[in-house]
This record gives structure tokens, sequence and C-alpha cells, in this order.
């Protein structure tokens, strides 16, 4: 017999049953509960909540997107938190209409081109009746046989779509990127629930140069960003990083540089990690560190990354060791992770 315990969200004084072995944020989303979050593997921070009463367990010991006085102070995240006790946690509910109406809706694929070796370009369009809200940097998830799913990133502009545009990195054995490579056609159907996650631009047309770093297919939720961003005019200095292994995997390198040239106020570098690729143009290195040597100070420079567990970690010791708060340092984390739990 499963164990469940009670779990009590403050101030909304709502209250789920939870079993032992899921996550809080998990049996809040099964329940109808939109709480914040984006990651779900315990990175970005975004689920944080304060627990009141109970105990958790944590697997791993881990929650690397608290920092050390959180933890003291009593946080959790919410996505790797399991209850061990009837639990009482104090955590915002979502409230903004983009991301309260979470879809469940069936989709067929409109399109499919190879943006690399390993990244597959998937259209999805959306039924005609209903298209999908959403807001830039958002994601949606594949639902896929025996409750399964995975997370991807909307790599399209923000707003009200019928047609959706993501990117899927092959991955050896993944259940659904193995067969999207290999058997998925142009019009076959599938399911999507979304939109999901708090990592949304949130900036205005002016203020202080924007920082966007993408680390491989991290650059989907960047583009979306990007395209909103630049849409809204206004005269704020955009600062692109790509992030990634070799030239190729910089994958739509040209049509960033088409819109280098359309908007002055962009400015775009790509970063290689292996060296042996570089050419010219290219920088080498870790991506963080360029941004590091290119900007002295981060203090007031709203930065958005998306990318590997590890690139958001050095970007967050880093960062805030250049002067960048926590409210300027927004997170999306590409992670793989054992189902139920998503990317």
């Amino acid at each position: 017999m499963t164990l469940q315990h009670s779990v009590r969200f403050l101030p909304h004084d709502r209250v789920i049953r939870c079993a032992e072995h899921c996550s809080v944020l998990e049996a809040a989303r099964l329940e109808g509960l939109n709480l914040p979050h984006s990651c779900r593997s315990g990175h970005c921070g975004s689920c944080r909540a304060l627990l009141r009463k109970g105990e958790v367990l944590i697997p791993a010991g881990q929650q690397l997107g608290l920092s050390a006085q959180e933890k003291a102070a009593g946080y959790v995240l919410l996505c790797q938190a399991r209850p061990h006790s009837d639990l009482t946690v104090e955590v915002s509910l979502v409230t903004e209409p983009a991301q309260a109406e979470i879809k469940s809706l069936p989709c067929r694929v409109s399109g499919l081109s190879r943006l690399a070796p390993d990244v597959m370009r998937v259209m999805l369009r959306l039924p005609a009746v209903e298209p999908l809200e959403f807001r830039a940097g958002q994601y949606v998830d594949v639902l896929l046989e025996d409750s399964r799913r995975r997370s991807f990133s909307i790599a399209s502009a923000a707003g009200c779509a019928q047609e959706i545009e993501l990117h899927v990195r092959r991955v050896a054995g993944g259940l659904f990127s193995e067969r999207l490579f290999h058997s998925l056609a142009e019009g076959s159907l599938l399911r999507i629930e979304g939109p999901l996650g708090r990592f949304v631009y949130k900036e205005g047309p002016v203020g202080p140069p924007v920082l966007f770093i993408a680390g491989g297919t991290g650059f989907a939720p960047i583009k979306s960003m990007l395209l909103q961003a630049l849409a809204q005019g206004g005269g704020r200095a955009l600062h692109l990083y790509w992030g990634a292994r070799t030239a190729a995997d910089v994958y739509q390198e040209q049509w960033v540089h088409e819109l280098v040239r359309q908007y002055p106020r962009l400015t775009f570098r790509a970063v290689l990690s292996q060296a042996g690729d570089a050419r010219s143009g290219y920088r080498t290195g870790w991506v963080h560190e360029a941004v590091l040597a290119d900007f002295p100070t981060l203090e007031g420079l709203p930065v958005y990354a998306a990318g590997p567990p590890q690139m958001i970690e050095a970007i967050q010791g880093s960062f805030e060791a250049r002067g960048a708060h926590a409210a300027q340092l927004n997170f999306d984390v590409f992670d793989y992770a054992v189902d139920p739990v998503p990317r």
C-alpha cells in the first residue's frame, strides 16, 4: 500500500494528498495546481517554498537551486521534496492568465527538419479551434504511453499560436527522440500539455542591456525571448551568447546573423568548448567566461540563461560574484530526469 501524506499550501489553504515516492510539485500538478516551476530538476529554484511544518526527503540530498541561506531558513524545492510526514508549505500559486490555463491538446506533426546531426526542428500544428496561448520561454510536455512525458521549450514567437516550433536533441535510447529520428513522420498525431514553466521574458522595451545565454538546445526558449524583445521596439540593447561544443551545434547561426543585420541593438557571440573546431569569428572556452570577459560588472543587468546544469551552476556562482543579484538571474535547466518527472 502506498503511503500518502497531506500537503497544505499557504496562504491559499489548499490541501492535497501526496504519495511518499512522488514530489510535491508533481502531486500538485496532478491536482490542477499550477505552482511556480521551470526545470523540475532542482537547479533553477523557481519552485522554492517555505516549509512551515513537517519533514521532507530530498533525493541525493541536493537542492542546487537554493542558496545556503535559503536552506537554513527552511526553504525547499517542491520538484525534489518528497513528503515524509504531513506538510504545510508557503508558496505562491500562478495567477497570470497566460500561465493559468494549462491545456491538453492533440496536435499534428506539420514539419520535420534537421538543424544539426542530432537536433531536429519539429513543427506542431494545433487544432484550428483551440490555439495555444503562451509566453516567451515556456515549454510543453509531449505526452507518451504509460503516463510518461517529455518536456520541450517552445522556440516560436510568443502569443496565441496554431503552430509551434520545438528543437529536440537526440538522446541515445530516448523514448521520444529515438522515435522522432527514426520513425515519426510528418502527419503523425501527438498530444501535448501546456503551456508550462515560469522561465518567461519579463523585460520592457527600455532599460539596461539584457543578457541571453544559451547552451546547446537551450537556444529554443532564448529564441522565443529574442523574438519578443525585438518585437517590442525601443532602444534596449540585447546581447546573445550561445555556448556549444562545435560550430555545427550552433545550429541556427545564420538565422541569428540575419537578426543582427536587421537589428543593430542585438549582438551575438558563439562560444565553442572544443577549441579544435573553432573558426574565424568564434570564441573558445566556456560561455559564462565569455560573458564575464565582456562585462566587468553585472549589477542591474537582467540575465536569461537556458542550458545544461553545469552551465547554470557556473553562471549562478560566478555572476553573483560579479555583482548580479538573484532577482536578475532567470534560469531554465535542460536536464534529463527519470520518469515520471520530465527534463
